[in-house]
This record gives C-alpha cells, sequence and structure tokens, in this order.
C-alpha cells in the first residue's frame, strides 16, 4: 500500500503545480495594528516566518541557523504589501485613531528572491501539488468514543479546527462520511496502528489521496489531549505523537508532521 502511495504521489508530482498555486504559495498574512512602519515591521517578520514555512512544508524552518538573521531584516524579502482595515464601514471613534486599528497585511514575495533564502536555510521550494489528506481520527473524550466523520454531530468544532491547522501548510484535508466510519467499523477498532489498506480501498472512498490515521484520547493525568498519528509515505511508516494539549495543538502536530514527511524534510 505504501509504495502504490508512493508512485501516486510521484504523478502528482510530474505534473507541477499551476501558476495560481504557486502564486498563492507565495503570499502570506498577518494582523497588525494600524499601518505605522513599526507595526508593519511586525507583520513583516510574521509574514515572512508564514511564507517560509507553506513554500517548504516545513515548520522547523524557524529553528534553522540563520533564520533569526533574515527575520531581523523581513521587509527586504517583500515584494509587494497591502493593507485591509479590518473595520472597514465603522466609523472611527473618538478614543479610536488610524494608528490602532486592526488591518489584514498582505505580503507578495517573488520565487528569486525567496528561494536563494530557502536554500540558505537547508530547504528547498515544495511546488508539487500537494496531495489531499484523508483523516481517520477516532476520539475517547470523558464520556463519549467516536470516529470524527464530515457530517458528523459530535463534534463540529474539531472539524473546522483540523480544517485550520491545514491551511497555513496549504495543506487539504477531507474526512469520511458517517456510512463510510459505519462501514469501516472493524478496522477502526485498530487504530492508530491500522492497516491503511483496510481503510483507504476503493471501498472506502473519501476523496483524500494520502490516509492519515490517529486517535485522540482526553487524559485527566497529562491535563489535555494524547494525540498519536500514523502515516505511510515513501515504503516508511511514520509515527509520532503529543500530549498534554488542546485539540487544535493536536490536529496542528498532526498537519506539521505530515507536510514534513510529504515535502521530503524529514521525520515529524
Amino acid at each position: 500500500m505504501a509504495a502504490a502511495l508512493a508512485v501516486a504521489l510521484l504523478c502528482l508530482a510530474g505534473g507541477g503545480a499551476g501558476a495560481a498555486d504557486i502564486d498563492a504559495l507565495y503570499r502570506s498574512d498577518a494582523i497588525v495594528t494600524g499601518t505605522g512602519e513599526a507595526n508593519r515591521e511586525i507583520g513583516f517578520r510574521e509574514c515572512l516566518r508564514e511564507v517560509l514555512v507553506k513554500v517548504s512544508g516545513d515548520p522547523a524552518i524557524t529553528e534553522a541557523p540563520g533564520f533569526a538573521a533574515a527575520e531581523a531584516r523581513a521587509g527586504s524579502f517583500v515584494s509587494a504589501f497591502s493593507y485591509r482595515d479590518r473595520l472597514e464601514g465603522i466609523p472611527i471613534h473618538d478614543e479610536q485613531g488610524t494608528h490602532d486599528r486592526p488591518h489584514d497585511l498582505s505580503c507578495r514575495y517573488r520565487p528569486a528572491t525567496l528561494d536563494p533564502l530557502l536554500a540558505d536555510l537547508g530547504r528547498k521550494p515544495w511546488l508539487s501539488p500537494r496531495p489531499r489528506i484523508a483523516v481517520w481520527l477516532a476520539v475517547k473524550d470523558q464520556k463519549r468514543r467516536f470516529v470524527l466523520a464530515r457530517d458528523g454531530s459530535e463534534s463540529p468544532y474539531m472539524t473546522d479546527s483540523l480544517q485550520a491547522a491545514a491551511e497555513p501548510l496549504a495543506l487539504s484535508v477531507v474526512l469520511p462520511d458517517a456510512a463510510t466510519v459505519t462501514a469501516r467499523k472493524s478496522a477502526l477498532g485498530t487504530l492508530p496502528h491500522a492497516d491503511p489498506a483496510q481503510l483507504f480501498s476503493p471501498a472506502a472512498q473519501t476523496g483524500g489521496d494520502m490516509p492519515l490515521i490517529g486517535t485522540l484520547v482526553w487524559s485527566d493525568a497529562a491535563r489535555g489531549w494524547i494525540a498519536q498519528w500514523q502515516m505511510d509515505a515513501g515504503g516508511r511508516r511514520y509515527r509520532w505523537h503529543v500530549s498534554g494539549v488542546s485539540f487544535d495543538d493536536a490536529f496542528r502536530n498532526a498537519m506539521r508532521g505530515a507536510a514534513r514527511i510529504l515535502s521530503g524534510n524529514g521525520a515529524p
């Protein structure tokens, strides 16, 4: 199964990403207070972090030697930027001037400028089309056990959180529907060590390209959720976990690990 998935990924990579996709990779946004230079520099640093992680697919790039020096001159890598007033249409109050109104700062970067920085940091752009990740997640909280489904009613907040965790890495995720979960009930009992072939098969298509299998268990002792993840790629099986976190952080851990694996940047 892992070999077949690897071949599929190679076929996807051979097609290359479209111009619109690449343009989106080289854009990033930050929320700033006002449009003054001091706040703009803060926004430039946030935007640089976001775009480097997104283009490389490696959240660990911000820990690379040389990143701090690059961040100190973050504005020099920006090719163009623009603002959008988040309170647009709302009159300025007496106690609030334009200097402290929140704005969205959008930054654009040129590959010719950003790619050499990636190389200096020991990374390269991940420009091939990114597979859609099919997430199979068994959840156990204080009262219930369930498998997260896209049309389930158990925890819509978790579904939204999972999507939010994928977006900064330019990843997309898809959950099985409730009918598919029911059909795969016996295989789901072995999570997180299930054989992907039992779940991700023609009989259980979710619309995804690559399965990510996991469990999310609430622990009073850990004062948070314990998450275990598994992904097969490139002929290897990767496993990683995180403990004592919110489910938002658990999903960010899942997506960051998946991005590192799929982009070729190594283990989570």
